[in-house]
């Protein structure tokens, strides 16, 4: 099977595996030698803290939309 290759843009909304909505990609941290997403910020409305999320939590993404296949309770274990 062929490589997955995710669509992750800025601005993009973020939910998660229960459709709670975390905010927005904000920053997208690429590796530099080869140029793959590494990681990206998801930027959260004030007092919450932005989260860095592994594409590996992505189930399925869009030019507007990121729905990951773990929990903002499970996020936030992970961090």
């Amino acid at each position: 099977m062929g490589e997955v290759i995710l669509l992750i843009e800025y601005g993009a909304k973020v939910v998660d595996v229960n459709e709670e909505v975390l905010g927005t990609v904000d920053h997208l941290i690429n590796d530099p030698g080869t140029g793959e997403l590494r990681k990206f910020v998801v930027r959260r409305k004030a007092p919450e803290q932005d989260i860095l999320i592994s594409p590996d939590s992505v189930r399925h993404s869009t030019a507007s939309q990121v729905e990951l296949d773990v929990s903002l309770g499970e996020l936030l274990l992970q961090s």
